[in-house]
């Protein structure tokens, strides 16, 4: 009965180990947060703005240092940032990351307010 009972502890103090070591914590600025540096940022120009788009994280320039803002609708982007979902909002297709929803627009992707 002890062995029974010292093997069920183990078993379970190595689950609870084992179940929060897999836990990975993943952070993102929020908005109007200032960033220093933001690493190869991709440039685009809306309506006289210049842009940073990084790992889907847009950010607006000012004095020396990058503050982060929500995406502008209408701007295009060649490609999706890695980690997108697909989803259907009144059957039509959008493609969403980090709370920013795009549509397919020929070769490009528009960033739309859903």
């Amino acid at each position: 009965m002890k062995t029974l009972l010292k093997t069920l502890v183990i078993g379970i103090m190595l689950f609870t180990l084992s179940t929060s070591c897999a836990t990975t914590v993943k952070v993102s600025p929020v908005n109007n947060a200032v960033v220093t540096k933001v690493h190869k940022p991709r440039v685009l120009v809306h309506k006289n703005v210049r842009y940073y788009r990084n790992n889907g994280v847009w950010y607006v320039k000012k004095n020396r240092r990058y503050v982060k803002v929500t995406a502008p609708a209408g701007i295009r982007i060649s490609t999706l940032p890695n980690g997108y979902r697909t989803v259907k909002i009144r059957g039509v297709r959008y493609y969403k990351h980090k709370g920013v929803y795009y549509k397919k627009s020929g070769r490009t992707f528009v960033v739309v307010n859903v």
